[in-house]
């Protein structure tokens, strides 16, 4: 310590005197002890610069402040409230970091070194803003859009500290475009993980089931430990579905062993561009551990992912080396099967009608439902409602062309025979069941992990379900089809003015002539004859909301804007 305080001293008497590596010690009047002072210091945090604030006496440490705007709420921000005090009580910065923000803590470690010892520890270099990615340019005589979706049923991430089960569900969204020949042009993929709340990760999303099951045990502050249950009631339902976000949402928050869950999902689509799906599968069989789905790489304990790893090539192992310099978590296994979307994807894949494009964006809006309806024994029948839009944007920010698909799950209570599914988590008791689908409840639905799995795996979508979803006029998809050639040309903002304007306000379905409410009918009489023929012509194949609790297509619509990226397209 006589080597600090030396350092401490100087500081107090050459108030002009800057430290070392640019962190500087500010100096004390001249009335106040000579023994007393203030340094400031700096270490690199996982989002950014952390700084810290220390104050001394003698050779004593009596007050440290710290502060990282960057840093990831809920992990780093634990670092920056909690060893700032153990630091003080130890009187040094060699102390344990906080569990769970490693980063976080070695830089607060870091900086109050940094503070002390500049010439020992010297302040970081801040580094040059990363300069933006070029739009990828993209070219081809023909091209296919298509969306992907899988869904999995995970048992954990782990149990909470009563012992109860963790349970969560992953859908990985895949948005491809591909050229004739069926090989990858350009792909975006995202994923929702949903578990129980009584994980104690702070950016998670959860659901607690459906109203009437009890709630689940809660881990509110995401210490570890279970503080009570989630509300029961259907105000807490809906809060907890419309607060959904998936894994790019997250942002920084979804933090892993190497970058983030976006990062690592970069690395993947850009190696990705330029192979067929099958080239993918390929890929992923000649190059991931047969035990977890990871990228092969150098020290694997697994003998069986050893022997594969060593009977490559020095060149194959550079290539390894390189994606998992960035990418290092599995394509399909428990936590989301990111291989199956992309095969969706090509599936489902669309021809495209556009000569150029300039943005490629995903939304994703989830709502959750009462209803619809009940059964005969009076228990009511919960749904939730995810919209996906997958959209191509020109350079006006107007719509070239789009696809949108819907999920939606009720519980098994609800008599229709094509419809998704879900009882709650395992140990909820399960749910009214019609089996038969004759709007009679037989029973209820296996209270285990086999049944949560199969449930989730079965989900379709509305387009997937096809001829089974039949509605007033045509089928969903139809009028889906029928709402996407309308929008072609607009923005996202004419669009919603669209809605506004001839959109019944009762329920955001179309409107047209005959109808009973007497606003929606003041609002379809003003309109010209010249608008009330093109309502007429969408209402001879499209009536079905637009906005309302079975789903919000304009919000997906308006999402798949916020998140595009630029892309140059240039087709023909």
């Amino acid at each position: 310590m006589k080597k600090i305080l030396t350092v401490l001293l100087c500081a107090a008497m050459v108030a002009s005197l800057a430290a070392c590596g640019g962190t500087a010690a500010s100096s004390q009047p001249a009335s106040e002890s000579a023994a007393a002072s203030t340094l400031t210091g700096t270490g690199k945090g996982f989002g950014g610069p952390v700084t810290v604030t220390v104050t001394m006496e003698g050779d004593k440490i009596v007050a440290v402040e710290a502060a990282g705007e960057k840093e990831t709420n809920g992990i780093g921000t634990n670092a920056l409230e909690q060893l700032p005090a153990k630091i003080v009580e130890a009187n040094s910065a060699d102390v344990e970091v906080v569990s769970g923000a490693t980063v976080t803590s070695e830089a607060i470690i870091y900086a109050v070194k940094n503070a002390m010892d500049p010439a020992a520890y010297p302040a970081p270099e801040e580094e040059a803003p990363a300069e933006p990615e070029a739009p990828a340019v993209i070219e081809a005589a023909e091209a296919y859009m298509g969306f992907g979706l899988s869904n999995s049923g995970r048992i954990g991430p782990g149990k909470d500290d009563t012992d109860t089960q963790v349970y969560s569900f992953n859908q990985v969204f895949a948005n491809v475009l591909f050229d004739g020949e069926g090989k990858i042009l350009d792909l975006y993929v995202d994923q929702l993980e949903v578990s129980t709340p009584n994980y104690d990760g702070a950016s998670m999303p959860h659901f607690s089931g459906f109203p009437g099951q009890g709630g689940y045990n809660l881990d509110s502050d995401h210490d570890a430990k279970v503080d009570g249950k989630t509300e029961d009631t259907e105000d807490n339902f809906n809060a907890e579905i419309a607060s959904w976000t998936t894994k790019r949402e997250r942002g920084a928050d979804y933090v892993m062993g190497t970058g983030t869950w976006s990062s690592q999902m970069d690395k993947f689509q850009q190696l990705f561009v330029g192979m067929t799906v099958e080239e993918v599968e390929d890929w992923f069989a000649k190059y991931c551990a047969d035990s977890n789905g990871r990228p092969l790489k150098d020290g694997l304990e697994n003998a069986e992912d050893k022997a594969k790893y060593d009977a490559l090539t020095d060149e194959e192992k550079a290539m390894l080396a390189d994606v998992t310099s960035a990418a290092t978590m599995s394509l399909q296994d428990s936590h989301g099967d990111i291989l199956t979307a992309i095969k969706n994807a090509y599936e489902n894949r669309v021809p495209l009608d556009v000569k150029s494009a300039s943005g490629f964006g995903f939304g994703l809006a989830n709502s959750g439902r009462i209803g619809p309806g009940k059964d005969d024994t009076g228990t009511q029948v919960y749904s939730f409602n995810e919209v996906y839009a997958t959209t191509l944007f020109d350079a006006e920010g107007k719509i070239a062309a789009i696809y949108v698909d819907q999920l939606e799950v009720s519980t098994p209570n609800y008599d229709g025979a094509s419809m998704p599914h879900f009882s709650g988590f395992p140990g909820q008791g399960g749910y009214n069941l019609d089996s038969d689908h004759d709007a009679k409840v037989d029973g209820k639905t296996e209270d285990t992990e086999d049944n949560f799995n199969a449930e989730i795996a079965s989900w379709a979508t509305k387009r997937e379900r096809g001829a089974d979803y039949v509605m007033g006029t045509g089928t969903w998809s139809s009028q889906m089809d029928k709402f996407q050639q309308l929008f072609v040309g607009k923005t996202v903002d004419e669009v919603a003015d669209w809605f506004a304007k001839y959109c019944a306000d009762s329920n955001g379905r179309p409107l047209k002539d005959g109808l009973e409410n007497a606003e929606d009918k003041a609002k379809y009489d003003a309109l010209t004859d010249e608008e009330k023929a093109m309502l007429a012509d969408v209402t001879s194949a499209a009536t079905m909301s637009l906005q309302d609790s079975h789903g919000d297509i304009l919000s997906a619509i308006k999402a798949s804007f916020e998140n595009k990226v630029d892309i140059q397209l240039t087709l023909g």
